[in-house]
């Protein structure tokens, strides 16, 4: 006669569940560190890559040697050394109120909500003198907000590349904003005429001969609502209530 019973089975069930739990829970523990790790890694990575200089073959943190990373109060416009760029986190301060800002409908173009009142900013040098700016950009796409990187040339006005690290958008639509090609037709494009930001998305292909070519970019065929975030993060973040005033206090050699 057989001894299962419906308890027993509940009891085994049970321990076998408590048993699995404790090991993916003590993973995890163990884990921690190292999939901190990667995450900077992988941060790194994109800044780099944003910069246009990621290379195969050297490690990632031996490239990032080169950049220095700053903290730039947003509504000043300045760098500050009030908070330590080694530990903020940019996407707590958002949801913190005493270190944000609610945005407006009409100022939330980026669609975020809240705007932090500190960024981190990397810069990297090159013969002593400043020579690319790379900054934090993020906004709302059709899925999902994108995370990513911006860098400009010395004159804060040329787009030196693009990229995002972080989005859900539909893959081979909204997605492409992955795809190599894509990215590369940025570099050059100009961000402002006169102090507007006129840097864009158009649908279709841009017409070089067009007088406005320089702020055209090319785009994402068949993702017009990530067309349209990836121009509105743009603009947010380069605008008065993105980093607007530091780079033309760091133009005018005032930014500190």
């Amino acid at each position: 006669m057989s001894k299962e019973t419906t308890s027993k089975t509940i009891t085994v069930a049970l321990v076998l569940c408590l048993v699995c739990s404790l090991v993916v829970a003590g993973s995890a523990v163990l884990l921690k560190s190292r999939q901190q790790a990667n995450k900077l890694v992988d941060k790194q990575s994109n800044i780099l890559a944003a910069a246009g200089l990621l290379e195969a073959g050297t490690p990632v943190i031996e490239q990032f040697e080169q950049v220095t990373t700053r903290v730039v109060d947003l509504n000043k416009g300045v760098f500050t050394d009030e908070i330590d760029a080694a530990t903020f986190k940019p996407k707590a301060a958002a949801k913190d109120r005493s270190l944000s800002m609610n945005l407006t409908g009409e100022q939330d173009q980026a669609k975020i909500s809240r705007r932090e009142n500190y960024s981190l900013v990397y810069l990297i040098e090159k013969e002593g003198q400043l020579d690319t700016i790379i900054l934090p950009i993020r906004g709302y796409g059709l899925w999902s907000t994108l995370y990513g990187f911006i860098a400009l040339e010395n004159d804060g006005n040329t787009v030196v590349g693009l990229g995002f690290s972080e989005h859900g958008e539909t893959p081979g639509l909204g997605g492409e904003v992955d795809n190599p090609k894509w990215k590369a037709i940025w570099p050059g494009k100009k961000v402002y005429a006169d102090d507007d930001v006129a840097l864009h998305l158009i649908k279709g292909s841009v017409d070089p001969s067009s007088k406005n070519a320089d702020y055209q970019v090319d785009g994402l065929a068949g993702a017009t609502l990530t067309s349209r975030g990836v121009t509105n993060l743009v603009q947010f973040w380069l605008g008065d209530l993105g980093f607007q005033k530091f780079l033309t206090n760091l133009r005018a050699g005032e930014a500190g």
